[in-house]
């Protein structure tokens, strides 16, 4: 009883103090006029108006990249003007929309830095964007969220900006001027065997064996159901299994020839395959013949870890 009192006024204790802890430091606003002023600053961003982006900015303007190494490091107004002029001329549709669920926020400080009075009547506007457009050049798609940090004058201009945002789709930008290569293509490959062992033991209805090839954890992809949907090894046999049980399988012919994709990027390996499936419906005798396409992903130790199946399924209804 005693430890259980000691533990109650311990937790009090803590719980106190905490709360002691708190001191406001300041009012965060939801309406103020420094958001009116990052709106239309926003607004000439996308339209492009060097001019007025500029006007909104004091001559000791810097720029911070949030997620740089070297915090100090900054880009001045006119060299900031230039870069946001960037996004309107190469990008079509460039746009720049709140984050869904989100507001900007105007927060006014009592103390700054070092704990000294506000006494500048500065201002922080902190917002949360979409940006989005196609790059004229390239055609990547930009979709991206950015995260920014505002601080205003007294009298409203903008003094510093610090920009969090992911610059991966910029790197993509900048890779897609060059041509390069991304891995080697093979027409013969054991991946390609292995894909033609697993169909071809389907074909002659021995799932045991055409399911050896596959990964215990693979996943199976059909494009005729929702996306994102996917069966397991387990469902994937009693769904061929059933198959079985409503087509009689005539045979199974090659289309062309395999391809075998050997990537660079993520050391991917993928077999690309094409058949014509000849089927016997049972109910009706009706013959069906359908194409179809596979995608096989393969890990390092020549299992096949993810098929994606491409075909007509209404084609088997007919």
């Amino acid at each position: 009883m005693r430890k259980n009192v000691l533990l109650f006024v311990l937790a009090f204790a803590a719980t106190f103090t905490a709360a002691g802890q708190k001191k406001a430091n300041g009012t965060v606003f939801i309406e103020h006029p420094s958001l009116n002023v990052i709106n239309e600053f926003v607004k000439a961003t996308i339209s492009g108006d060097s001019a007025k982006i500029a006007s909104f900015l004091t001559d000791d303007f810097k720029s911070y990249n949030g997620t740089a190494i070297n915090y100090e490091s900054s880009t001045g107004k006119k060299a900031f003007v230039n870069n946001a002029l960037q996004y309107s001329r190469e990008l079509d549709y460039f746009t720049i929309e709140t984050f869904p669920g989100s507001y900007p926020d105007a927060i006014e400080y009592k103390l700054v830095e070092n704990k000294k009075e506000n006494t500048d009547n500065e201002v922080w506007v902190q917002t949360w964007s979409l940006i989005k457009g196609v790059h004229k050049a390239t055609g990547v798609k930009i979709d991206a969220g950015a995260h920014r940090l505002y601080s205003l004058t007294k009298d409203n201009k903008i003094k510093s900006i610090v920009n969090y945002s992911n610059s991966k789709v910029l790197d993509e930008i900048g890779a897609s001027f060059a041509n390069r290569t991304n891995g080697k293509i093979y027409n013969h490959h054991d991946y390609i065997n292995t894909v033609r062992k697993a169909m071809y033991a389907y074909e002659k209805g021995d799932l045991d064996k055409s399911m050896s090839y596959y990964s215990d954890d693979v996943r199976f992809v059909d494009i005729n159901e929702p996306y994102g949907t996917s069966r397991t090894k387990a469902e994937e046999k009693a769904g061929w299994q059933k198959f079985l049980t409503e087509f009689e399988i005539k045979s199974i012919d090659m289309i062309g020839y395999p391809d075998y994709l050997e990537y660079e990027m993520d050391n991917g390996r993928e077999v690309l395959s094409w058949w014509k499936f000849n089927l016997v419906r049972k109910a009706d005798k009706k013959a069906i013949t359908i194409s179809f396409h596979f995608s096989n992903s393969f890990d390092e130790n020549g299992k096949i870890v993810s098929e994606v199946a491409y075909y007509g399924k209404g084609l088997l209804r007919q």
